[in-house]
C-alpha cells in the first residue's frame, strides 16, 4: 500500500514515529511536512534523519486553519502514485481543500481516478464556521473514506456535521523507550525537603489555566511549581508569581529532548485546561507523557482529558483553585495512591505507544482503501453459518416454538437464567448447548455468558429472544446482508406480533434532546430524521468482526438498554446497524411477563443508566426534567383515562428516580421480569 500524508506539524521529529512504525508494517508511507511550523511557542525546523523519507514544503500562512502549501511545491509532491492520501489537517483547513483539489486535478489530467483519501479532527466542540470553510467541511466529509480523530468527543462531532464514513479514535502517541519511568533525575531533584515538585509543560495562555495553578499552589508552601514552556501569558504568569519567591521556577520552553528528563523530577503533573467559548482540551499530550514517566497526574474534568488520563489521574473541576490544591497534595503526599496513579498511568500510556498507533492507522487504511467513492456491494465469500445465543427465563413452551424451525440447521446455545431442568431436556433434545450460570444476572449477563462459552468463536451470533420465531432461510439472508457491507455491525429482521401487527424495530439513540422532542409531541419528526440509528435485540444478528472490536454488552443492564449501548460503543468505533425490511420474523414481545409495571421500571432504569453512561449526569438530568414534563402535560390533556393514568405513573417514576425505585425493587426479592421476554429495548417516549 502506497500512501502520500501531508502533516504540516510533522515536523516535530518525534511525532514522525507514526511513520516509522508504519512502514514496519510494511506499509509504504511518503510524508510531507511544513518547512518549519510553531510547536509549543518556538519555531521548529524539519530535520529529517538519514535515510528518512519525509520532505518538506513551503507554507504561506502560520494559522493551522488558515495556511496553504507552496502549490507549485504540492504539484510536484502529489505526483508518484499512490494508493491512498493521508491528509492530517482538520476537514475545514484550506490546506485540506487545496492538496484535495490539487490531488483530484493532477489525477484528472493523468487519466487516472482520484485515490480515496484520509482526514483527521481534534474538533470536539460542534462549531459553526463560516464559508467557505462550512462548505469546504461538508464536502471533505462526504467524500472521506474515513476520518481519525483523537477523542471520542471529535468522532461524534463529525459524524455530526455529516460524515458518512469510518471514524476511527487513534489517539496521539507516545515513545515509551524515550518516556519512561527510569533514566537521569531531572534538575527538580534539588528542590526543598518534603517538598511536593509540581509540574506544567504547556503554552502559556489563557485557555491553559495556568494562573489557576498558580492560585492552587500559592496558599500552600509544600507546593513547589515549575512551569515549562512559553507564550503570549509569560509576562503576567511571571509577574503573579513573584509573591511566591522560590517556589515557582519557570524553565521556558523545552525542546522534546529535554521532556523526559523534567517530568520525572516532578511528585505530580497539573494539566489545569478550561473550557472556553471556543476552544476545549482536545487530547492532553503531556499528560500521556508524564504518565508514560511515571507520574501521576492531576487534570480538569474538561475536553478529552477525562478519557486520556482515565484512571491513572485526578479529575478536578476548571477553575477550581481549591480541588486543584487538594489533589495535587493527595497525589504528592499519599503513597498508596501515588503508586497506585503511577501503575495505572503505564497502562493508560501503553494504549497509546506509537507501535499501538501505527497498527490503528494501518487498519483505517486497509478499510479505507476498500471503500469506493460511488457506492457499490461488495461480493463476500459466504461466512460460515452463526450461532444461535438464546437467553431463556422459564417458558419453555416459547422456547421450544423458538428452537424448532433452527434444530439441526444452525448451532445452538442457550443460557437459562431459570435454571429449570425442562429448559436443560428442551435444549438436550434440540441437540444444542445448555448454559447454567447459577444466577440470574439479566439479559446482558447471559448474553455474555453465552459470548464466553460459545461452541464456535470467530462466527457471527444471532441473539434470539425465546419468544421470538425466524426461520433458517431468514435466517442466512440476514447474513448476507450484514455481510454487504465491511462496517456492518448488526442486522435486523422487521417484526409482527402474533396477530400479524408490525413492530417497531429501527429506532434513534435515546439523547436528552430527544426526551424534549418527546415532551413537545415532536418525536415523531426526530425518528424520521435522525441519522445514527440502532436496531432492537430481540432478534439481532452480531457481526464477528464487529464483537471482538467493541467488546461484550453492559452486564450493568439487567433489562433493555443493553443493544443499545452496545449499538452506540459501535457506531463510535466507525460500526453501523441496519434493518433488513424484507426479512420478517415473529416477537410477541413480554409474552411471559405478568408484572408490567416491573418492566417499565426496568425499562426506564435502564434509560437511566444509558443516559448518565453516555450523556453524564447533567444530560441525565435533563432528559429526566424533559420526560417529566411530558407525562406531566399528557397526564392532563390525554382523552384516554388509561393514558393519562400510565402518564402519572411515569411522572411519579421520573420524580423518585427509576434507578432509585429499581433498587427498591430488587431489594424487594421475587417479582423480577424475565430479561428474555422483552419487547425489545427502544427510546423512552
Amino acid at each position: 500500500m502506497r500512501v502520500l500524508r501531508f502533516s504540516h506539524s510533522a515536523v516535530v521529529d518525534a511525532w514522525r514515529e507514526r511513520e516509522r512504525e508504519l512502514r514496519r508494517l510494511a506499509v509504504d508511507v511518503r510524508l510531507y511536512a511544513a518547512l518549519a511550523w510553531d510547536e509549543g511557542g518556538r519555531r521548529v525546523p524539519l530535520v529529517a534523519r538519514d535515510g528518512e523519507d519525509v520532505a518538506g514544503l513551503r507554507t504561506w500562512g502560520s494559522h493551522p486553519a488558515l495556511f496553504v502549501y507552496d502549490p507549485r511545491d504540492l504539484w510536484r509532491a502529489l505526483d508518484p502514485p499512490h494508493d491512498l492520501l493521508d491528509v492530517h489537517e482538520e476537514p475545514f483547513a484550506l490546506a485540506t481543500a487545496e492538496v484535495l483539489a490539487l490531488a483530484w486535478l493532477r489525477a484528472r489530467l493523468r487519466g487516472r481516478t482520484p485515490a480515496p483519501f484520509v482526514v483527521y479532527s481534534a474538533q470536539n466542540i460542534a462549531k459553526r464556521y463560516p464559508l467557505p470553510f462550512r462548505a469546504i467541511e461538508r464536502l471533505v466529509l462526504q467524500r472521506a473514506a474515513a476520518v481519525s480523530v483523537c477523542s471520542d468527543q471529535a468522532g461524534e462531532v463529525v459524524r455530526a456535521k455529516g460524515a458518512r464514513c469510518l471514524v476511527r479514535t487513534v489517539p496521539l502517541g507516545v515513545d515509551l523507550q524515550v518516556f519512561r519511568p527510569d533514566g537521569e533525575p531531572g534538575e527538580g531533584d534539588g528542590a526543598t525537603p518534603g517538598a511536593v515538585r509540581v509540574g506544567y509543560a504547556g503554552r502559556l495562555a489563557p485557555h491553559k489555566g495556568v494562573d489557576t495553578l498558580l492560585a492552587a499552589v500559592r496558599d500552600e508552601p509544600h507546593l513547589h511549581l515549575d512551569v515549562a514552556g512559553d507564550g503570549p501569558d509569560a509576562a503576567a504568569l511571571h509577574a503573579a508569581a513573584l509573591p511566591l519567591g522560590d517556589r515557582v521556577r519557570f524553565r521556558g520552553a523545552l525542546d522534546d529532548a529535554q521532556l523526559p528528563a523534567f517530568y520525572r523530577s516532578l511528585d505530580v503533573l497539573a494539566v489545569p485546561s478550561r473550557r472556553t467559548a471556543g476552544w476545549v482540551e482536545q487530547f492532553g499530550r503531556v499528560a500521556v507523557e508524564a504518565m508514560a514517566c511515571g507520574v501521576p497526574v492531576v487534570a480538569t474534568s474538561t475536553g478529552a482529558l477525562p478519557d486520556v488520563v482515565g484512571p491513572a489521574g485526578l479529575l478536578v473541576p476548571p477553575d477550581h483553585p481549591g480541588a486543584l490544591r487538594e489533589a495535587l497534595l493527595a497525589a504528592g503526599t499519599n503513597p498508596a495512591l501515588a503508586e497506585r496513579l503511577r501503575d495505572a498511568g503505564q497502562e493508560q500510556a501503553a494504549r497509546c505507544a506509537w507501535p499501538a498507533v501505527a497498527a490503528a492507522y494501518q487498519d483505517l487504511y486497509e478499510h479505507a482503501c476498500a471503500r469506493p467513492f460511488a457506492a457499490r456491494r461488495v461480493v463476500h465469500a459466504a461466512p460460515e453459518p452463526p450461532e444461535v445465543i438464546v437467553v431463556a427465563y422459564g417458558a419453555p413452551d416459547r422456547l421450544r416454538a423458538a428452537l424448532a424451525p433452527l434444530v439441526g440447521r444452525l448451532p445452538l446455545t442457550v443460557v437459562d437464567n431459570s435454571s429449570l431442568p425442562e429448559i436443560k431436556e428442551i435444549v438436550a433434545i434440540a441437540g444444542g448447548r445448555y448454559l447454567d450460570p447459577g444466577t440470574n444476572g439479566g439479559f446482558a449477563a447471559g448474553v455474555d455468558h453465552g459470548l464466553a462459552h460459545r461452541q464456535l468463536p470467530g462466527r457471527d451470533v444471532l441473539l434470539l429472544n425465546p419468544d421470538a420465531v425466524i426461520g433458517v432461510g431468514e435466517v442466512l439472508a440476514l447474513q448476507r446482508r450484514l455481510h454487504d457491507h465491511p462496517r456492518t455491525a448488526s442486522v435486523g429482521p422487521a417484526q409482527v406480533d402474533d396477530h400479524g401487527r408490525a413492530a417497531r424495530v429501527s429506532w434513534p439513540f435515546p439523547s436528552p434532546a430527544r426526551s424534549w422532542l418527546e415532551a413537545v409531541g415532536l418525536g415523531r419528526v426526530h425518528d424520521r430524521t435522525a441519522r445514527d440509528r440502532y436496531v432492537i435485540g430481540a432478534v439481532l444478528m452480531l457481526r464477528a468482526d464487529a464483537l471482538a472490536d467493541v467488546g461484550p454488552l453492559d452486564d450493568r443492564f439487567f433489562l433493555y438498554a443493553e443493544e443499545t449501548d452496545w449499538a452506540r460503543r459501535a457506531v463510535r468505533r466507525g460500526w453501523r446497524h441496519v434493518m433488513v425490511d424484507e426479512v420478517v420474523a415473529r416477537h410477541a414481545g413480554g409474552a411471559t411477563s405478568s408484572d408490567p409495571s416491573r418492566r417499565e421500571t426496568h425499562f426506564h432504569a435502564s434509560q437511566e443508566r444509558y443516559l448518565r453512561k453516555h450523556h453524564g449526569a447533567v444530560g441525565w438530568q435533563v432528559a429526566r426534567v424533559g420526560t417529566a414534563a411530558g407525562s406531566a402535560a399528557r397526564a392532563v390533556v390525554l382523552p384516554d383515562v388509561e393514558a393519562r393514568r400510565a402518564a402519572r405513573r411515569r411522572l411519579g417514576l421520573y420524580l423518585a428516580g427509576p434507578l432509585r425505585t429499581e433498587r427498591r425493587l430488587v431489594a424487594a426479592g421475587p417479582g423480577v421480569p424475565s430479561p428474555a421476554t422483552r419487547p425489545g429495548t427502544r427510546a423512552a417516549p
